[in-house]
């Protein structure tokens, strides 16, 4: 190789080495979970080592970035590829989970394109380097982020109800910016632990006010259909539009089967809608542990007078949404 190709090949991989490096290594993080290894135990590994990264790094940051040793620079640097290289692995965890569990024509949409931009921004390396580190509280947005969502994901693999496990990730996200808060306060550890663990109440409560935009990891709607309540041989599921004159004599049924993790029960309900307005809301209960999910259905005959409209029967719980199916009726 010329001296020409071999300096156009050392600043290529210097540019984007660590980018390759993040994808290939996206790739294998993928292929670990699908041949079934323990999610819960890698998830939470991950997560302990980067807060104990990210711990390091808040303390030494300053006085690394300020020494002239060659050596104490490449320390820096080393540490801050490596937490860069956490974040990239915990997203790509939380990305097919998340994907899974969104409905894409609702708000929880907004929190997996968040998760998409912060994967995009750690696995390109010279986008990291010009969007998160002049900025320090971007690296504690993925840092929050990370642990939230890994939090929100793996609680309910390990039985806690989802609804709980909203509130305890939001704290626990907060809990661990104590480091951070610290430094930057001259704070005590004991200080420190007060203020952020009040934070934390405030946050859990807050996270409660927009839970219909964090979609409700692990569970996710693996199927639903509509079909008549009293079906013939000829007609076992409506045509689109509905007839109205038809639901009379009918009825509708709301088919879903919901995927949970094992050991896992939790209400949820069908809520039905007309043009947006609830309508009818029906109370169920999943029980986790069945791969092609936990199987639910709601009856309704009483469409009134006017039934005519958009109508989507919105499967919910506690204030999440598990996915929706859409029908219209004609006038």
């Amino acid at each position: 190789m010329s001296p020409t190709a071999a300096a156009g090949t050392l600043g290529f991989l210097r540019v984007w080495g660590i980018s390759i490096a993040s994808a290939i290594g996206g790739i294998l993080t993928l292929f670990v979970f699908r041949r079934g290894l323990p999610h819960v135990s890698v998830i939470v590994g991950y997560l302990l080592l980067l807060w104990i990264l990210v711990a390091v790094l808040v303390q030494v940051r300053d006085t690394l970035a300020a020494s002239q040793r060659l050596t104490h620079r490449l320390v820096l640097t080393a540490t801050e590829y490596t937490v860069q290289t956490l974040y990239h692995g915990v997203l790509l965890f939380l990305l097919p989970a998340y994907y899974a569990a969104t409905t894409l024509t609702s708000v929880n949409v907004l929190f997996l394109l968040l998760l998409v931009a912060l994967a995009l921004l750690a696995t390109v390396d010279p986008w990291y380097r010009v969007v998160v580190h002049p900025r320090p509280w971007m690296g504690y947005v993925f840092f929050v982020v990370s642990l939230f969502g890994a939090l929100n994901l793996a609680l309910p693999l390990v039985g806690a109800p989802p609804a709980w496990a909203l509130l305890a990730s939001a704290w626990v996200a907060t809990i661990a910016l104590t480091p951070a808060v610290c430094r930057a306060r001259a704070w005590s550890w004991k200080r420190g632990l007060a203020v952020t663990a009040l934070v934390g109440v405030v946050a859990a409560v807050g996270v409660t006010y927009v839970r219909i935009a964090v979609p409700p990891a692990p569970l996710f709607l693996a199927e639903s259909r509509l079909a008549w309540d009293t079906a013939t041989v000829d007609s076992l599921e409506p045509p689109s539009p509905i007839p109205a004159a038809a639901l009379l004599s009918q009825g509708l049924v709301a088919y879903t089967a919901i995927y949970a993790p094992a050991g896992l029960r939790t209400p949820v309900e069908h809520v039905w809608r007309r043009n947006g307005v609830i309508i009818n809301v029906i109370g169920l209960t999943v029980e986790g542990g069945r791969r092609e999910g936990y199987r639910t259905f709601s009856r309704k005959h009483a469409f009134g007078d006017r039934p005519a409209g958009r109508w989507t029967v919105d499967v919910m719980t506690r204030g999440q949404l598990i996915g929706r199916l859409r029908f219209r009726i004609a006038a």
